[in-house]
């Protein structure tokens, strides 16, 4: 009987171990991390195209919606359309960072035309 329940009190440390493993390395919440202290980082799915991508950056949270098409050679993702989740959170930003934010989206998608909405659109042009 003793040795059973040394049995069930190892595995529950194991298990314990292993949730707190999984959380520290949760994409997730890294994003949500960055988002509260103003940091960048890029969330995306690369391989599922029907998942939107999300950055943080100075504070703002951007979402991004992508829609796969042909190119030449294959299917890829070739459009894109990026918005920000609170506009009040813009305040500061130049189009020096929506360029920036292009690069990024660019070296994961670089056959994707990017397209934001507005209040972004009206910068950008």
């Amino acid at each position: 009987m003793g040795f059973f329940i040394r049995l069930i009190i190892l595995a529950f440390i194991v298990y314990l171990f292993y949730l707190g493993i999984k959380y520290l390395t949760n994409p997730k919440r890294k994003l949500d991390d960055a988002y509260e202290r103003g940091q960048y980082y890029f969330y995306d799915d690369v391989k599922n195209v029907r998942k939107n991508f999300f950055i943080s950056y100075k504070g703002a949270l951007f979402e991004g919606e992508k829609y796969l098409g042909t190119t030449e050679d294959a299917f890829e993702v070739v459009s894109i359309f990026v918005w920000v989740k609170d506009e009040a959170k813009l305040q500061g930003f130049t189009k020096e960072d929506f360029l920036f934010l292009e690069k990024e989206i660019k070296m994961n998608y670089p056959d994707a035309q990017i397209n934001w909405k507005n209040p972004i659109e009206n910068l950008m042009m």
